[in-house]
């Protein structure tokens, strides 16, 4: 056996991370955040967010949405999570070892953990906790097809793999949709809409969801915590405020006039040209992170753009400068960059079909329009206001189609409506969308034909090249297929990718150590009288 002792070295990268300044880590995300202060935190505080945007589900195995990922990952935890380097490193899991032939993962569970129930995490949890997310979540279906956990013992789970693969750390350290452990019964009583309790081992503790108004968290006390110093999503754990509450403000200025008047401690998702007000508002620091990419999500089920000459066409046509500014309203805002994965990724970054990207050519659009099957119809174009990068994206969208010579028209929606919408591809041609950063290419829901995500990605070069780097004995031998792969979807376009785009939160000055990495990080952090 080849032992991956990442408990120890998961103690080293504690140690570094503690000496090391603030400041960006290696991959960008601002993962510092507010830093820790002298000042006397309260542990009965209640710490106040306003939230844009409504949830939809809180079952974590079910959606890549970024609402229920910022909420449940309070509440529940996974085997695996990465730290602020994107490494994977145990989390209910004490260590984990691979067989020589790459078919066996063996997980060593962590002792005592409690759920919020009070029974105690065993095997048997996990393995039904992963047999649902296999079966139900994107990742699960596209990455781990025939995989099974198996349990050993109380304290013992195996997965047993159809085929190697050099992905499967990354998998089962994925943000969204993440595999959430739950307790067994929860799972048998789960129904087509998913869990219908919502019991993990994390820090805080669901205590009450009133729909479309807040989400309210209390600090689980029997909570066990590792003991590595805290880095990205690993390490120690400590429940620093009584609660958190989620108060859904769909209203940005609300949320900004809030955190001015002392009603919320923490505003997510506030609009990048209201930064200057934020950065002027006394009291409050702005926080920004290197969020995700942006692009336009074509349905290739039907319809117009299940052409990929028009798919081309729209590429072609595309300012990818214009639309990223029009979205966040200025260069220190986001960056240009055709790569699916950042350029600090250095497994997985690759500059292959750069060539097609921010080509800003209408003569070879109107060229592309011309040889494809576009007859005049009209494109539906979905989208939302409640985050306004999206709805931005797609006035320009409109305004690029015209000027090739193709009908479209916008359809709003508030944010949960948009996601059922987009389950059928009758209603829709394009929708543009924002997506957190991955681990690794094949945690992106677009690509593969498995994951069944709207837009419905189905090119058999994609798939292979996807299942031939999974096969690779390492990232040496993976990395010409990762450039075969980037080189592939630039042809396809199963998207477009627009850019990065950073994000910006306002923080009061009560809070301390504040940190996010794909999405906020509520835990170690407190609140001043």
């Amino acid at each position: 056996m080849k032992k991956i002792l990442f408990a120890l070295l998961f103690v080293l990268a504690g140690i570094l991370a503690a000496c090391s300044s603030g400041g960006s880590n290696e991959s960008g995300t601002s993962n510092k955040g507010v830093e820790e202060g002298t000042k006397d935190s309260n542990l009965n505080a209640t710490l106040n967010i306003a939230y844009p945007a409504n949830l939809q589900t809180l079952d974590p195995h079910l959606t890549t949405n970024q609402s229920t990922r910022d909420v449940a990952r309070q509440i529940f935890e996974q085997l695996l999570v990465l730290n602020e380097n994107y490494e994977v490193v145990p989390s209910l899991a004490e260590s984990y070892e691979v067989s020589e032939d790459g078919l066996v993962y063996t997980f060593k569970l962590r002792e005592g953990v409690k759920f919020h129930n009070g029974d105690t995490l065993e095997a048997n949890d996990v393995v039904a906790s992963m047999k649902k997310w296999i079966e139900t979540s994107s990742q699960g279906k596209a990455n781990l097809k025939g995989a099974e956990f198996i349990e050993v013992d109380p304290l013992t789970v195996e997965l047993r793999l159809a085929e190697p693969s050099l992905i499967v750390p990354y998998v089962l350290a994925d943000t969204a949709p993440f595999p959430a452990i739950v307790p067994a019964e929860t799972v048998e009583s789960a129904n087509e809409t998913g869990l219908t309790e919502y019991i993990g081992t994390g820090p805080f503790k669901l205590e009450e969801w009133k729909v479309d108004e807040s989400i309210t968290l209390t600090r689980f006390d029997e909570y066990v915590s590792r003991e590595e110093a805290p880095s990205g999503l690993g390490g120690a754990k400590e429940a620093k405020v009584k609660e958190l509450v989620f108060h859904i403000v769909t209203d940005v200025s609300t949320r900004i006039s809030g955190l001015a008047t002392g009603e919320y401690d923490i505003a997510f998702r506030i609009p990048l040209d209201n930064a200057e007000q934020i950065e002027n508002t006394e009291g409050v620091q702005a926080i920004y992170e290197d969020a995700g990419t942006a692009t336009y999500v074509f349905n290739k089920a039907q319809g117009p753009f299940a052409d990929e000459k028009l798919r081309q066409a729209f590429n072609a046509a595309l300012n990818a400068e214009e639309a990223m500014i029009a979205a966040y309203s200025s260069p220190e805002f986001f960056e240009l960059d055709s790569s699916l994965s950042l350029p600090s990724q250095t497994d997985w970054y690759s500059k292959a079909g750069s060539e097609y990207y921010n080509q800003a050519d209408l003569e070879k659009a109107k060229q592309l329009v011309a040889e494809s099957s576009y007859n005049g119809e009209e494109v539906v174009i979905l989208t939302t206001k409640d985050y306004p990068e999206q709805y931005s994206l797609s006035v320009v969208m409109q305004q690029v189609l015209e000027s090739i010579g193709v009908k479209s028209k916008i359809d709003v929606y508030d944010w949960p409506t948009l996601q059922e919408r987009r389950k059928d591809p009758a209603n829709f041609d394009v929708f543009p969308m924002t997506f957190a950063i991955r681990a690794t290419v094949h945690q992106n829901p677009f690509l593969a034909s498995e994951a069944e995500y709207a837009g419905w990605t189905n090119d058999p070069q994609i798939d292979q090249l996807l299942k031939e780097i999974t096969l690779a004995k390492d990232f040496t031998e993976a990395k010409p297929l990762v450039d075969k792969l980037q080189q592939r979807v630039w042809e396809y376009l199963p998207i477009v990718k627009v850019g990065n785009h950073k994000s910006l939160e306002a923080v009061s000055d009560k809070v301390e150590g504040y940190s996010s990495l794909i999405g906020p990080i509520l835990w170690n952090v407190s609140k001043s009288e």
